[in-house]
């Protein structure tokens, strides 16, 4: 309005009108004083001036306002001056209205209207904003046509067009068959390499603008530092840093943004915080950058806490609160989980399908299925992968039936996936109803999953945990396919069954068809060796697990301990754990309690005070270890000071089986009656197994009275285990109190009680077929 009234007052104290639109048109404030001018300059009669209109267009072009720029071209008669086209083109390319820009060039063309050197550019931007190669390649042969195929800034608008359409081998022929190039040149061929992944041809163009003696530009380093990330080139990355450092380049927050990406895809951490500390400008990339690559390298919590400093600075993208909610999901962060999402909602983000579906999974995997059922019915659509998200969490809660009638929904509205079962079959084994299984297997096989690997895995290990040990192996049998997965359920399935022997053979079997064992698979067949005190199997595997480089993994290690300690080889235990690069604290518990096994208290005390000074914080599973250590050595006075620690020094609430340590410690040290004071004094109720320790240390020790007290303590707990009711009876018989025995005999007969037979076992050389390969 004010622009408006003072072009009236020039135009009345001014003779030159042209030069007063002129200048008013060259910056008017708002879209309202242009239209203003406009109105002037069709009273004062200049509607038809191709210079004013054209120069309407461009400021109408500018405001965003495509329809009027629309409106004063209609207006234009005739439209047979190329200015006047190569304004409305350009606009509409500028407002991406790309379809329109190259609908008025081919009505241009239509008309005769002879297309310059200013025509083509805004035209090939249009072909390469919309990705249309075939228009491209035609645009490009009018330009030849017209002989403008060397004109400097027509060849760059190829360069970029023909990258923008993935022919990176049209943009090189262009490229080479340029007389003259300036930077932008090099940068439209080094970006378009870059964009399209083709990171070594990017840099070998960069090599050569910098052969040519020319001077690479902010725009050139990032592309080449991005190219060095794709190619995790960290030597060729640091050399244009320094380059980026001499130039002093480093200020442009867009190459400092291409120096945090290149270092974390190289994995130099370091160099990153570096980077971004020492940054004086950040924008939005920036924080997207550092927070988004902070999840993928694992460190999910310094990625949530640059989301909060992020959020006083700078608004993130989807991308960013994408990452940072997957990152709440992998360390199960609730409360910060439902501070982003609230942060979403408060700033109106449009959440689309896969934005939803990350939520619906945070909350599921965090423990708040309500939460996440809720967001899943407020989603405007759902895919498979937001009812897929929804059921695991069901499974992972332990919410069965919850996630057995969201199945049955899902069916009617979508047809189920290969995922969907893989999710579904692990909740199999917690019910008590095996219809569901055989329902799912047959809904597999008709929607014709059964052949799918992870499926037929799936299966595999769900039979076997669910007791069904022959429908694993009548699975595993009809697979075509197996893979090492496959073998390690089929594996781990033997060990819910008594086929122990059998595990180790398809261990062996395993290796005879050509498939190399893991980790997983020595983790599940050591036990077996434990078990069946299988000494040479154990060794021939151990044989396996160095040849395979295995050795220095720390489960396999702990488990090797347990498996030598278990087969009468404490030296043997104590190697492994001395050649343990590093060590857990399964690692130390498993070598204590392998010392406590042979009797060697006093170097299970001492490993546990080496274990403290390594910085391992012990917890009640060590004790246990600990306290077992001092009962079979008999160091009392030790087993006791170990007991007041755990509470004192170390805030371990005793449990059931810490007791049972201590008076196991005192009954076999022969201090019966401090053994029972301590029990009658144990806040929590002694159980059979509590008093069954003391009652076999007073038969071993002849002391009837205390053992009679004992065997009634038990009686009285009425307990299953018909060990107790034997030992009790033998008490009583030696008493002489056959009356007494002949009452728990009844009652050992109307409960159904039946003495377990006892076995051994013996290790012999044709038992096992070692099949193993030597090489």
């Amino acid at each position: 309005m004010k622009a408006a009234r003072q072009l009236g007052n020039l135009l009345w104290r001014s003779g030159d009108k042209y030069t007063s639109i002129s200048n008013a048109l060259s910056s008017p404030a708002n879209r309202k004083d242009l239209q203003k001018i406009h109105s002037l300059l069709i009273t004062l009669g200049l509607q038809n001036s191709a210079t004013f209109l054209g120069i309407l267009i461009t400021k109408y072009s500018q405001f965003k306002d495509t329809h009027s720029a629309l409106l004063v071209f209609g207006g234009i008669s005739p439209q047979n001056d190329v200015y006047v086209w190569n304004t409305i083109i350009r606009a509409m390319t500028h407002n991406r209205c790309y379809t329109k820009s190259l609908e008025f060039y081919a009505e241009m063309r239509d008309l005769g209207v002879k297309p310059d050197n200013y025509t083509f550019p805004s035209v090939i931007n249009a072909c390469g904003s919309s990705m249309d190669f075939e228009k491209g390649r035609a645009v490009h042969d009018h330009v030849v046509e017209l002989g403008f195929q060397f004109d400097l800034y027509i060849s760059n608008a190829l360069i970029d067009m023909y990258a923008r359409c993935h022919e990176l081998g049209y943009a090189q022929l262009v490229f080479d068959g340029m007389p003259h190039r300036d930077i932008v040149s090099w940068n439209s061929l080094i970006s378009g390499y870059t964009s399209n992944g083709h990171y070594k041809e990017a840099l070998e163009v960069y090599h050569q603008l910098r052969m040519d003696a020319l001077l690479p530009d902010s725009f050139s380093l990032s592309n080449a530092l991005l190219s060095c990330g794709g190619l995790g080139e960290v030597v060729e990355g640091e050399v244009v840093h320094c380059l980026v450092e001499k130039l002093g380049t480093r200020i442009d927050v867009n190459v400092s943004n291409a120096l945090l990406a290149m270092y974390f895809k190289c994995d130099v951490l370091a160099n990153c915080r570096r980077i971004f500390s020492e940054m004086v400008h950040r924008d939005s990339v920036t924080w997207n950058t550092i927070i988004s690559s902070y999840f993928e390298s694992g460190l999910y919590h310094e990625s949530m806490r640059l989301f909060l400093e992020m959020v006083r600075h700078s608004k993130p993208d989807i991308l960013t609160i994408t990452s940072v909610l997957r990152a709440c999901t992998c360390v199960g962060d609730l409360n910060m989980g439902r501070y982003v999402h609230d942060y979403m909602l408060n700033n109106g983000y449009e959440c689309n399908i896969v934005a939803t579906n990350i939520v619906i999974n945070m909350y599921a995997k965090c423990g708040d299925v309500v939460q996440a059922r809720q967001v899943f019915e407020k989603a405007k659509n759902q895919d498979l992968v937001s009812w897929n998200s929804l059921l695991d969490g069901y499974v992972e809660n332990e919410l069965y039936q919850e996630a057995i009638e969201l199945f049955r929904r899902m069916r009617t509205n979508f047809q189920p996936d290969f995922v969907t079962y893989v999710t579904l079959l692990p909740m199999s084994s917690g019910l008590t109803n095996l219809n569901f299984t055989e329902e799912l297997h047959c809904d597999i096989i008709k929607r014709g999953f059964g052949s799918t690997q992870i499926v037929g895995n799936a299966l595999v290990d769900v039979y076997a945990k669910c007791g069904k040990v022959e429908d694993s192996f009548k699975q595993f049998e009809s697979m075509k396919f197996r893979d090492t997965v496959t073998w390690n359920s089929i594996i781990a399935s033997c060990s819910h069954s008594d086929s122990r022997i059998l595990g180790l053979r398809m261990l062996s079997k395993m290796r005879l068809e050509g498939i190399i064992p893991d980790i997983p698979s020595f983790l599940s067949s050591l036990p077996f060796c434990s078990y069946l005190m299988a000494k040479r199997q154990g060794k021939e595997m151990h044989c396996c697990i160095f040849k395979f480089g295995f050795d220095s993994n720390i489960p396999i290690g702990n488990a090797l301990i347990e498996m030598y300690s278990k087969t009468g080889s404490l030296r043997n235990s104590i190697l492994v754990f001395e050649k343990m690069k590093e060590r857990d604290l399964v690692s130390w518990t498993t070598i204590i309690s392998s010392y406590g096994m042979y009797g060697e208290g006093g170097k299970a005390l001492e490993a546990f005070e080496h274990m403290k000074v390594a910085g391992i914080l012990p917890d009640h599973i060590v004790f246990i270890a600990v306290l077992y250590a001092c009962s079979h050595s008999g160091l009392v006075q030790e087993g006791r000071i170990c007991f007041e620690q755990m509470r004192t020094e170390h805030n371990i609430v005793p449990r059931m089986e810490h007791y049972a340590c201590i008076v196991d410690l005192l009954s076999r040290s022969g201090l019966l009656a401090e053994a029972e004071e301590f029990i009658s004094l144990m806040p929590l109720k002694p159980d059979a197994s509590i008093w069954g320790v003391l009652l076999s240390a007073c038969r071993a020790n002849g002391d009837m009275k205390i053992a009679e007290r004992v065997a009634e303590h038990i009686l009285q707990l009425d307990t299953c285990d018909p060990g107790y009711h034997v030992l009790a009876s033998n008490v009583y018989a030696a008493s002489g109190r056959w009356d007494q025995v002949g009452v728990i005999r009844k009652s050992f007969k109307a409960n159904g009680l039946k003495k377990d037979p006892g076995c051994s076992w013996l290790e012999i050389s044709t038992l096992l077929q070692n099949t193993y390969e030597k090489s």
